[in-house]
């Protein structure tokens, strides 16, 4: 299996419809904008294809005899080499738990047949983006991990050589010094005599050489630095035991990290200091990778709301916790009126549009900081709302109604309102261990019917289904 890409194009499709006017009419929509295109007209020759190379992207029917999409990319999911592969679910099957299936087993996307040409061009380069991003994230940390593990690695062998010539002071990448301790009547350090010193050593107390060599400054010096450093040397001179720490200091304004080691050197020590200050910035830049990494990972790239994996995630973890404090917890799932309609007017672009400004208005709404808006596929939203009644939820969606009222994006085409609309399934129970977290979302998604089927733009309760 090889996942090298094709060299002429922009990104290998592979396209799986059981049905060849589907195939011939994607492939020439594909091609003509540049793709490498694929083909398969069942489960098995699919898979047979992705182990030979994998595609970048996958366009999936759902419908096929034999073995189905939603069992192809339950094997996709499954396999390492492959559940990275984003899937685009294409059937003509409309109903929203057909669609909660697809999410279910992997999906990245889901478009209902008869599809648009613009959507399913928009989407499919959506998830090539995100899929892109995500690999130079990942790059780029390997880039930096290896980079950090070179570093050490060098760092390791310059300070066995330093070990094996402690006594020979004269590097001059690192600061080096050496002092010899002046003890007080009874015997104790009271202060240490500068030997030697080099620039970098001299720099890092702020004084200069000659200022330094002879002199009995290295106690008030080296509190002026640090306040445990003093103590510490001490403690090297009178155990000998090696004094290895990090040093972080700010001379004229220049931050510097420093790995200082200091060794027993007669009745005083020697010491050098080693700049690894890159090596700090190294560290803190593949944090930052990684926190970004984590971030495209739980963010729906459009509306900037929680995606599914993290509204799957957060509601099992909630589900757990008032399962445990036996406190309530809701879930409000909300879909756009008629926006297949609004798309087909207003462009795909105006439903972009449209989605954003909806998720901004309940972002700004929903503010306890336990609550969490996702974006759960399309037009649809889910409110998870902790500790919170079915009284709580109903005046939140009320809320999210209001707001989404107060946007008066125009819809010509609403049987409902000459306006946006959105209608809300609510569903709320205390967890326990007889049911799941699936539960309470197939109870919030049946009263979502339910609000649809007596005419939109309204809620529906779960409890009163």
């Amino acid at each position: 299996m090889t996942s090298a890409p094709h060299p002429s194009a922009k990104a290998d499709i592979l396209v799986v419809d059981d049905q060849p006017d589907n195939i011939r009419l994607l492939s020439t929509l594909l091609i003509e904008q540049g793709y490498k295109v694929r083909k398969a007209t069942n489960g098995e020759m699919a898979l047979n294809a992705i182990d030979i190379r994998l595609p970048d992207l996958i366009l999936l029917d759902i419908n096929m005899p034999n073995l189905n999409g939603y069992e192809v990319c339950t094997s996709l999911k499954a396999n390492p080499k492959t559940s990275h592969i984003p899937v685009i679910f294409l059937s003509a099957l409309d109903d929203s738990l057909d669609k909660v299936r697809a999410f279910q087993v992997g999906g990245s996307d889901y478009v209902s047949k008869p599809f648009q040409v613009e959507e399913v061009l928009a989407r499919l380069e959506n998830h090539l983006t995100i899929q892109r991003q995500r690999q130079q994230l990942c790059e780029q940390n390997k880039r930096l991990q290896q980079e950090i593990e070179t570093r050490q690695q060098t760092e390791e062998i310059l300070y066995q050589s330093r070990a094996l010539l402690a006594s020979v002071l004269n590097s001059s990448l690192d600061g080096v010094g050496a002092a010899q301790s002046v003890r007080d009547r009874l015997g104790e350090i009271a202060d240490f005599r500068c030997l030697v010193v080099n620039p970098v050593a001299a720099r890092l107390v702020g004084q200069r050489r000659e200022d330094l060599t002879g002199k009995l400054l290295l106690r008030s010096l080296l509190e002026k630095v640090d306040s445990a450093l003093f103590p510490s040397l001490t403690n090297v001179v009178e155990t000998g035991q090696v004094l290895e720490r990090e040093l972080y200091h700010v001379y004229e304004g220049i931050e510097t990290w420093f790995q200082l080691v200091s060794v027993k050197l007669g009745d005083g020590f020697a010491v050098t200091f080693r700049d690894i200050t890159r090596q700090k910035q190294s560290e803190m830049e593949l944090q930052m990778a990684n926190l970004e990494l984590q971030r495209l990972a739980n963010l729906d790239g459009l509306t900037q709301l929680a995606n599914r994996r993290r509204f799957d995630a957060y509601l099992d973890q909630e589900w757990r916790r008032l399962r445990r404090e036996q406190l309530p917890l809701s879930l409000i799932v909300c879909d756009v009126d008629y926006f297949k309609a609004y798309n087909d007017r207003y462009g795909h672009q105006a439903g972009d549009d449209c989605l954003k400004r909806i998720a901004q208005a309940l972002t700004a709404t929903i503010r306890r900081p336990a609550d969490l808006v996702a974006r759960y596929g399309g037009e649809e939203l889910a409110i998870i709302l902790p500790n919170t009644s079915e009284v709580g939820a109903i005046h939140v969606a009320q809320q999210v109604s209001a707001a989404i009222a107060q946007l008066q994006i125009p819809h010509a085409d609403s049987s409902v309102s000459a306006h946006v609309t959105a209608s809300m399934g609510i569903a709320s129970l205390i967890p326990s261990e007889e049911r799941s977290p699936h539960s309470l979302f197939a109870a919030a998604d049946q009263a979502l019917y339910a609000a649809k089927q007596q005419g939109r733009d309204r809620y529906c309760l779960a409890s009163q289904i």
